[in-house]
């Protein structure tokens, strides 16, 4: 976007420089209307813009292969800077939304890949005590907006450390890292998105989807690191209807009245 912006700026320069210079070169001494430079420069202006008030016009031939010249490079330029000045305005306006803020909270948790099983724990995550109340960051590309008003987005991919550092994941206390069944080994992709995790944040504690969770390559991944098979997964929510965390976190105590 600021590449844009700078070509559309270079070239309104360029044209302001040259075109009522040309003006003024074919226009003075024929053109009544052209008594001196500024002349010119209020023709460039208002030719630009297309607005053609007429107090100044070319001519002579080559005075109006100027004007000509002025007119559809200031159509195409005032156009585009209009366009890209609005698709700046909601992308600003909307960044939240679509993934592009940066994230500050602290102490949160980062569900890193946006997956049926994911969803499943987003309502689940208020039942277990050391996670309830926690600001929640969904790193994802598999949707294109913020899925749930209520929580972060992150639009990117997990193995991004850019992504990463937008979700402030060096921060989190809790991180969740779901399979991402598009790719045909999703448990390498998944250790892969761990080790980017690693370089940031050697605190967290980490929860991995894997499809073989007697993988070799868990012997590289680090402490604080537990592993949740994706048949565990599925028949918890098979059973229950919701996703079980109660072997990894006790549920909060039921009152009675």
């Amino acid at each position: 976007m600021p590449r844009q912006f700078r070509f559309i700026a270079l070239l309104l320069g360029v044209t302001f420089l040259v075109t009522p210079w040309l003006f003024w070169i074919y226009e003075q001494g024929v053109n009544p209307s052209v008594k001196n430079y500024s002349d010119a420069l209020w023709w460039w202006f208002v030719s630009s813009t297309t607005v053609g008030y007429g107090d100044v016009a070319p001519i002579t031939p080559m005075g109006r292969a100027v004007g000509v010249l002025t007119i559809l490079v200031g159509i195409y330029c005032y156009t585009n800077f209009i366009a890209l000045t609005a698709d700046s305005l909601h992308g600003l306006t909307n960044r939240h939304r679509l993934g592009t803020a940066q994230i500050t909270a602290k102490k949160h948790i980062v569900i890193c890949e946006y997956t049926a099983f994911a969803d499943e724990l987003l309502h689940v995550l208020d039942r277990h005590p050391a996670l309830a109340g926690r600001e929640v960051v969904l790193v994802t590309d598999l949707v294109q907006v913020q899925p749930y008003p209520k929580y972060h987005f992150v639009r990117g991919v997990p193995i991004s450390p850019i992504a990463l550092k937008q979700a402030n994941i060096a921060a989190a206390d809790f991180i969740f890292v779901f399979a991402n069944v598009r790719f045909q080994d999703p448990d390498i992709k998944t250790l892969h998105a761990v080790s980017r995790i690693r370089q940031q944040n050697s605190h967290a504690r980490i929860f991995i989807e894997m499809a073989d969770p007697q993988s070799d390559l868990l012997a590289y991944a680090g402490p604080n690191i537990t592993v949740v098979s994706s048949r565990h997964l599925l028949e918890s929510v098979l059973k229950n209807q919701k996703l079980d965390l109660s072997v990894h976190f006790p549920a909060a105590p039921s009152t009675s009245a």
